[in-house]
């Protein structure tokens, strides 16, 4: 039997990338929600800061998927879509799929090991705030 040997985000690496993520957050004087998944998109770690946007929880949830299941940040769509609208509408058709700023893959040595994805703030701030989390993970290791 053959087997395939994947590497995966630690629980640990994980709840310390989303404390980071709301420290930032707290910084910007904003509330949010975390979301870190795995490599197949698994949530793995969750922070909800009180007074974050209820529907940003399935848009963190999202984005840190998405950006997991693509290797790709949720803010550079622009740039796989281009001027094409027939492939950027089939694309946001899709379940899960999001093409918002705020959800950062997590790669070790090329590989992708989990994504995560920020809600409740501008896309902007998603961003500065998935990024800080992103740096916290990559100190983890």
């Amino acid at each position: 039997m053959r087997l395939v040997t994947t590497r995966n985000l630690h629980w640990e690496a994980a709840l310390a990338g989303a404390r980071a993520a709301i420290d930032r957050a707290e910084a910007l004087g904003i509330a949010v929600n975390v979301a870190v998944v795995d490599a197949a998109g698994t949530p793995v770690a969750f922070l909800r800061m009180n007074g974050a946007p209820l529907h940003s929880i399935g848009i963190a949830e999202d984005k840190a998927y998405t950006a997991a299941g693509f290797g790709l940040s949720t803010a550079d769509w622009d740039r796989v879509t281009g001027d094409d609208e027939n492939l950027r509408r089939g694309l946001a058709s899709r379940p899960r799929l999001l093409m918002l700023g705020g959800g950062l893959p997590v790669f070790v040595d090329g590989d992708c090991v989990g994504g995560i994805g920020v809600s409740g703030g501008s896309e902007a701030q998603d961003g500065e705030c998935a990024r800080t989390g992103l740096e916290a993970m990559q100190a983890d290791e």
